[in-house]
């Protein structure tokens, strides 16, 4: 697995990367046959460091995120690994089986991104009637093209809690349309299926 370790105006030592590397090397192994890459960021803030770890893991795209804090990096970064590993081990089974599976699978479809500020928008839209001048708008940023994958609604919320996420894309497999689920207020899920009823 290749794994890029870096720091944000943090200086990390050779003895901190070879620890992150042995160590998400051994946790991914025992989930997935491969998993592609990780990129594990430290940084400080005021008194403590953080740690952000995002592994893509697995052929179905899968992408698991952790995040930590603590008084050094090695304590930060282990508080992020068990993020992640909590996450594996309650979709211990539906990874194993969904990485697994011989089906086929239908490749996933590219969204494209676009970045509108609210002049360029109101102008180049017949549609809208520009805002009064008094009005500010904030900048509408898509900040990468996205894979939309094929998924059951079952499989969509497993990627949505191991990816840390709110909010996720995908097309159903059940009814091929495009669907979101995202995380509530509430701590619930909701689901949008835009199928007919």
């Amino acid at each position: 697995m290749n794994i890029h370790v870096s720091g944000k105006q943090v200086t990390l030592s050779d003895a901190l990367k070879h620890r992150v590397n042995t160590h998400l090397n051994t946790l991914t192994g025992r989930y997935f046959d491969k998993a592609f890459d990780a990129k594990v960021t430290f940084s400080k803030i005021r008194s403590f460091f953080t740690c952000d770890i995002n592994v893509h893991a697995g052929r179905g795209g899968i992408i698991l995120r952790g995040e930590g804090e603590g008084a050094d990096a090695n304590v930060a970064f282990d508080d992020a690994a068990e993020h992640i590993a909590k996450r594996l081990r309650r979709h211990h089974q539906r990874i194993t089986s969904h990485t697994r599976a011989d089906k086929t699978e239908q490749p996933p479809e590219t969204g494209r991104s676009y970045i509108l500020d609210a002049e360029t928008s109101f102008n180049e839209s017949k549609d809208i009637t520009p805002p009064p001048e008094e009005a500010s708008f904030p900048v509408i940023i898509a900040e990468q093209a996205t894979d939309i994958p094929f998924l059951s609604v079952s499989e969509a919320v497993m990627r949505l809690d191991l990816a840390g996420s709110t909010l996720l894309l995908f097309r159903n497999s059940k009814n091929q349309e495009i669907n979101v689920i995202f995380r509530r207020s509430d701590g619930n899920i909701g689901w949008i299926d835009t199928g007919p009823a």
